[in-house]
């Protein structure tokens, strides 16, 4: 366990967590079949602060990913907040889950959410960004 304590102010803290995390998501999302692949790249998260965005190509890799980082989220201190965890099925023509359960607590399974200001739609369409700032007050097509 690690044991250290961050002033209120420091101008190292921000530092510090990016690189716990990054850690973090290296040694548990990382590694293996976890990811997505589009051409010749391939993915496996996107993280801005303590947002993060685990890619994983079905459920059976996800729910483990997720079992092994909140397991060892715990040795930095950390621990995943399961009441923001949210998991979406991109592009799915199917009738998703509603709910997943991961190591005991119950993740929702959305159609959209928004991420860094951005609205994800499981659709994979754009109609629904664009109606969404359309609507936005002071917003007008010219």
């Amino acid at each position: 366990m690690i044991e250290t304590d961050v002033c209120h102010g420091c101008i190292s803290a921000p530092d510090s967590f990016a690189t716990g995390v990054d850690w973090l998501l290296e040694r548990t999302v990382g590694i293996g079949r976890n990811g997505v692949s589009f051409g010749p790249h391939s993915f496996s998260h996107i993280d801005f602060v303590d947002d993060v965005t685990v890619f994983a190509e079905s459920l059976e890799l996800l729910v483990p990913a997720l079992e092994m980082m909140a397991s060892e989220a715990t040795s930095l201190g950390l621990e995943l907040n399961w009441q923001k965890t949210k998991v979406q099925a991109l592009g799915s023509k199917e009738d998703a889950l509603s709910t997943i359960t991961v190591l005991g607590h119950e993740v929702a399974v959305v159609q959209e959410f928004v991420y860094l200001g951005s609205l994800i739609h499981s659709t994979t369409e754009s109609s629904p960004v664009i109606s969404r700032h359309m609507c936005r007050p002071g917003n007008r097509l010219l």
